[in-house]
C-alpha cells in the first residue's frame, strides 16, 4: 500500500493493489473540522466519528488536516515529554475502524527527532508515515524550533492510483511535487492548517493551480478550520483538478465533510454540483473575526463578554461582532460617560445596545475620576493639566470593566483599532485593559467599511448611522477630535500600510506622495509605541502583518528613522 525508498521505518502493505481489477473510482472525504490544541483524546475520538460517516457515505479515504491529532499549533506542547505516549495511545484507539483509509496529521517521536507528520491507517494497521520536509520559520509559523525536517518522499498504491502526500509548506515549494511526480505520483493529498489572511483563498488557488499544471496532477487540499488564539483557520479545502480547476471546494469558516471522488482511469475528480458562496473583502474579514472571537471565549470558558460602548464606531462594530459570535444573552454593555461624553454618543449607545438586545448598563465615571484627581493633587503641585487627567478617564473606564469582569467572570474584550495601536493612540491599563481585542488587526478605515457591511446584511442598520458619519473623537476634553492629533484617517492608513504590512522605510513612503515631515511623525509615533503592543491582549489576526508574533521589534534600540 505504501512505499518509500529511503525510509528504513516504512513498511510497504503486503496488499497487492494492482492484482485485481482496479476499481473506476476512489472517493475522498475531506474532513474540514476543529480539532482543539492540547485535546488529543477528544481529537481522536472525533476523527473515529468522523471516518464512520465518511464511510457511510461512501468514502474510500478520509484525509484530516496537518496535526490535527494534536491542534495547531500546538506550540511548546511539542516540548512535554509524554507527548509521545500521549499520541501513540491515541492512535491505538482508531486501530478497529475497517474499509476506510486514514490519513492523520500527528507529530511522530522517535529516535530520529520530532516531525510534523501524516499516518497512513488502514484496517487496525498503520501502513507508513510521512514527515513534512519545508518547515516554515517565518510569520506566525516557529516550526523549526519544534520539528525536524523529513527527508524522504512518500507515496502508497490504493485501489489502482499512487498517492503521494505533502504537508502544507511543502506544497508552496516546487520541489516536493516535482519529485513525487518523478517517484510515479498519480495525485497528491496535502494536509494543510494554513491562517486566514485577507484574500488568502484566492493565492491558495493560484498556487494549487501552478503546481497542478505544473506537473499535471490532481490535488487534495485539506484545510483546518476554527480559532485558535489570534489565529482562524478558514478551511476552504480543495480538490483540484490536473488542469489547475476547482472540482470541489468547502466552504469558508465552516466544518464541513466534502467528498471528491476520483476517476482512476482519467485521473479526474468529479464535478461539485453546487460550490459555496463567494465571500467579499468585507464579508471574509467579518467572518474571521466572528469565528476569533467566538472560539477563543467559548473555548476558554468565559460565560460572556462585556463592551465598553462608548457611542462611537470601534466599539459599535466591536459590539456586533460580539453579538453575532456569542448571542445578544452573553454580550453586556457598559457605558461610562464623564463630562466630556456628548448627548449624541449617549442616544446612539442606547440606541445600538436595544438594537441588538444587549444587556445595556450606564454607570458614570465622574466620582471615580474625581477621587483619583484629587489623591493625585497634591502630588502634581498644582501642574498644569495635559494628558494625564485624559488618562485617568480611560483608566477609570479600565476599572470598572475589569472590576464587573472578576465579578461575573465575563471577559473584557477592548475595542481599539490597529490605527489606533501602531501609533500608541491608546491608554495602557485604561482603553486596552481587557482580555481580548476584536480589531486589533483592523485598520480605522476598515472598521468603517466593515461597519457600513454589517449595516447592509439588515433591513434596519445594527449601527446607527450618524455613529459612522460624524467625525470619530475619544471624548476626553471639550470638542476633541482624533485628527486634532493625528493626520486623516484614511492618510494615515495609507502610511502605516506602508511602513508596516509592506515593511517600507521612510524614504520609500515619501516616494509614494507623502508630506515628508508626516511620514517621519507617523513612523516615530509607530517605533515609540512598541512597548503599549507589547502589553496589549491578544486579537485576531486577519492581515498580512500583525502585531504580535508577525511583528518583533526591540523596545530599546537606537535604529534611525531616515537611516
Amino acid at each position: 500500500m505504501s512505499k518509500d525508498t529511503d525510509n528504513p521505518n516504512l513498511n510497504p502493505s503486503s496488499e497487492a493493489s494492482h492484482t485485481s481489477k482496479p476499481p473506476e473510482t476512489v472517493t475522498f472525504a475531506l474532513a474540514q473540522s476543529h480539532f482543539l490544541v492540547g485535546d488529543i483524546n477528544a481529537n481522536a475520538e472525533k476523527m473515529r466519528t468522523l471516518a464512520l460517516q465518511a464511510r457511510e457515505q461512501g468514502a474510500d479515504v478520509i484525509v484530516f488536516p496537518e496535526l490535527a491529532l494534536l491542534g495547531y499549533p500546538p506550540q511548546d506542547l511539542l516540548l512535554r515529554p509524554s507527548l509521545s505516549g500521549r499520541v501513540k495511545s491515541a492512535l491505538s484507539t482508531l486501530s478497529d475502524i475497517d474499509d476506510i483509509v486514514m490519513i492523520v496529521g500527528y507529530p511522530h517521536v522517535d529516535h530520529h527527532g520530532t516531525f510534523n507528520s501524516a499516518a497512513i491507517l488502514h484496517n487496525g494497521h498503520q501502513k507508513g508515515f510521512y514527515h513534512k520536509q519545508i518547515l516554515p520559520n517565518y510569520g506566525v509559523f516557529d516550526e523549526r524550533r519544534y520539528f525536524d525536517k523529513g527527508r524522504n518522499q512518500v507515496l502508497f498504491d490504493y485501489k489502482g492510483i499512487t498517492i503521494g502526500l505533502l504537508i502544507c509548506e511543502d506544497l508552496w515549494e516546487k520541489g516536493p511535487v516535482a519529485e513525487l511526480k518523478k517517484q510515479g505520483a498519480d495525485m497528491i493529498v496535502s494536509l494543510n492548517a494554513s491562517p486566514f489572511e485577507i484574500e488568502k483563498q484566492e493565492n491558495r488557488k493560484t498556487m494549487l493551480a501552478k503546481r497542478s499544471r505544473e506537473n499535471d496532477l490532481p490535488i487534495i487540499y485539506i484545510n483546518a478550520v476554527g480559532g485558535q488564539d489570534d489565529l482562524v483557520f478558514d478551511g476552504g479545502s480543495m480538490a483540484i483538478q490536473a488542469d489547475g480547476s476547482v472540482a470541489h471546494e468547502a466552504p469558508r469558516f465552516m466544518s464541513q465533510l466534502l467528498l471528491a471522488t476520483l476517476d482512476v482511469k482519467t485521473a479526474k475528480f468529479d464535478s461539485q454540483t453546487k460550490a459555496p458562496l463567494s465571500l467579499s473583502r468585507e464579508s471574509e474579514m467579518y467572518q474571521a473575526l466572528v469565528v476569533g472571537l467566538r472560539d477563543y471565549v467559548n473555548l476558554s470558558g468565559f460565560s460572556g463578554v462585556i463592551v465598553g460602548l462608548s457611542g462611537g464606531i470601534d466599539s459599535a462594530l466591536t459590539l456586533c461582532i460580539a453579538v453575532d459570535a456569542l448571542g445578544a444573552d452573553k454580550v453586556y454593555a457598559v457605558m461610562m460617560p464623564y463630562e466630556y461624553t456628548s448627548q449624541i454618543s449617549l442616544e446612539d449607545a442606547q440606541a445600538q445596545a436595544r438594537r441588538l438586545n444587549v444587556s445595556y448598563t450606564v454607570c458614570p465615571i465622574f466620582d471615580a475620576v474625581e477621587g483619583i484627581r484629587h489623591t493625585l493633587a497634591p502630588l502634581f503641585n498644582k501642574s498644569p493639566a495635559d494628558t494625564t487627567e485624559e488618562n485617568i478617564q480611560a483608566r477609570a473606564r479600565g476599572v470598572v470593566l475589569m472590576a464587573l469582569s472578576n465579578k461575573f467572570g465575563h471577559l473584557v474584550i477592548t475595542t481599539g483599532n490597529k490605527s489606533e495601536l501602531a501609533v500608541g493612540y491608546s491608554t495602557l491599563y485604561g482603553d486596552m485593559a481587557g482580555g481580548f481585542d476584536v480589531l486589533k488587526d483592523v485598520y480605522k478605515s476598515q472598521v468603517y467599511k466593515l461597519a457600513s457591511y454589517r449595516n447592509r446584511l439588515e433591513d434596519t442598520p445594527v449601527i446607527p448611522e450618524r455613529v459612522i458619519t460624524r467625525p470619530p473623537s475619544a471624548e476626553l476634553r471639550p470638542d476633541q477630535k482624533d485628527q486634532d492629533s493625528l493626520p486623516d484617517y484614511d492618510v494615515l492608513d495609507s502610511i502605516l500600510m506602508s511602513y508596516i504590512d509592506e515593511d517600507m522605510g521612510y524614504q520609500e513612503i515619501v516616494d509614494k506622495g507623502f508630506e515628508a515631515a508626516m511620514v517621519a511623525k507617523v513612523i516615530k509615533m509607530v517605533d515609540n509605541s512598541e512597548y503599549k503592543r507589547l502589553q496589549a491582549p491578544i486579537g485576531t489576526k486577519i492581515s498580512h502583518k500583525a502585531f504580535g508574533r508577525e511583528r518583533r521589534y526591540p523596545l530599546v534600540n537606537k535604529w534611525s528613522i531616515k537611516g
